[in-house]
């Protein structure tokens, strides 16, 4: 694969595998335990300049492609997944919805300060009653002279306790469906914004995940993302960037779990003999191979469209349905592998099979993509 790569890519790659080795893999399980944010590992990511790679130089970012994008991202997660998506959220979700529509004042009080690190972002759309259908929000959102009073619960959101700026999707126009929903930045230190608590979660548990409480919170007009019911557009296409993201979670935590299976099966014998020289250890080796290898490749022709300026929904919709597949097939295979340690905390495909599941879940279910690609094929 690295013979698709440019010179910049190759060294991107190179210089984020290198720090994920020596900074991030030493405290992966630790975190897990624990459920710790990795505050300090995201400062580092951010003097690196990957807090925006995709944000133009001038905007504060790194002003990289989206396949360089798709290399950091998979970098980081093949060690550790809860540093990937914080990471993709931050570029996917926040910064690249901003760069598209907002205002030169907006770019200068956030878009610069996320792309550079000095803010962290979250992106606010899933709600306790309404997730795939995300059309049917009701948060609320209703002006008062120079500001809108917003009022609702956010649900599952990644970076939320730990994030200064949220970009959240309300309802301006009852009367609408997606025409009327707008969206909104707002500052975590504005009145009647509230974190719940952090969600126990399954796996990627060193990302924060919790509720959002909007109790009548009041939000500049001029904190508008886009025009008065642009949300649904906005969000829609903050989701379609953050599936190349996924997707790259997803091949970098395949990879990871194919790599612990190939160095666990040659050190550990059976019958005599390393379990590697059994063929059907080689025969779940090679099919993991093979389909990290193949949502690889299709997550790069998603990133590739993006970066031509061509639509990429349909794209990034089926790498990431099919790299979410595929990191479950390989994640539970290298489980096997192990036999009963695989089972153990002691070894880290425990871990990452529990990581595994949720890239079919956020940002967009497994359902969803299914659902985006057949209508894109029947509208043809």
């Amino acid at each position: 694969m690295d013979h698709l790569l440019t010179e910049q890519q190759l060294e991107v790659k190179h210089v984020i595998r290198e720090f994920a080795e020596k900074e991030i893999r030493p405290t992966v399980a630790e975190r897990d335990e624990k459920s710790q944010f990795p505050t300090e590992i995201i400062k580092q990511i951010a003097d690196l300049g990957f807090m925006g790679v995709n944000t133009p130089e001038e905007l504060g970012g790194a002003g990289m492609d989206t396949v360089t994008y798709a290399i950091v991202i998979e970098e980081l997660s093949r060690v550790d997944p809860s540093v990937g998506v914080i990471v993709s959220v931050n570029n996917s979700l926040v910064c690249y919805p901003i760069q598209k529509f907002g205002t030169p004042d907006q770019h200068a009080r956030y878009l610069k300060p996320l792309a550079e690190g000095k803010l962290l972002g979250a992106f606010c759309l899933t709600e306790p009653g309404v997730g795939s259908d995300a059309a049917g929000l009701t948060t609320s959102a209703v002006k008062d002279g120079d500001d809108y009073i917003l009022t609702g619960e956010k649900a599952f959101i990644t970076n939320g306790l730990m994030s200064d700026t949220y970009i959240i999707m309300a309802r301006t126009d009852k009367a609408q469906k997606t025409k009327g929903i707008s969206a909104f930045m707002v500052d975590a230190t504005m009145p009647g914004f509230k974190r719940g608590p952090n969600e126990k979660k399954m796996g990627i548990r060193s990302s924060d995940c919790c509720m959002i409480i909007l109790e009548e919170c009041r939000v500049p007009a001029k904190n508008m993302l886009g025009k008065e019911g642009d949300g649904f557009k906005v969000a829609m296409t903050a989701l379609d960037s953050g599936r190349i993201g996924i997707a790259a979670q997803a091949i970098g935590l395949a990879q990871g779990a194919l790599e612990e299976a190939v160095k666990y099966s040659k050190i550990r014998e059976q019958f005599g003999q390393a379990i590697a020289e059994f063929q059907a250890t080689q025969f779940k080796l090679a099919d993991m191979e093979m389909m990290t290898e193949a949502a690889r490749l299709l997550n790069y022709s998603a990133a590739r469209r993006k970066d031509s300026g061509q639509r990429f929904s349909h794209e990034a919709a089926m790498a990431k349905l099919y790299a979410s597949d595929i990191v479950m097939k390989v994640a539970m295979e290298a489980v096997q592998i192990h036999g009963g340690n695989g089972y153990l905390k002691d070894f880290p495909v425990e871990r990452m099979l529990r990581d595994a599941k949720v890239t079919e879940i956020y940002e967009g279910t497994s359902e969803i993509q299914r659902t985006i690609i057949a209508r894109n094929l029947l509208n043809a």
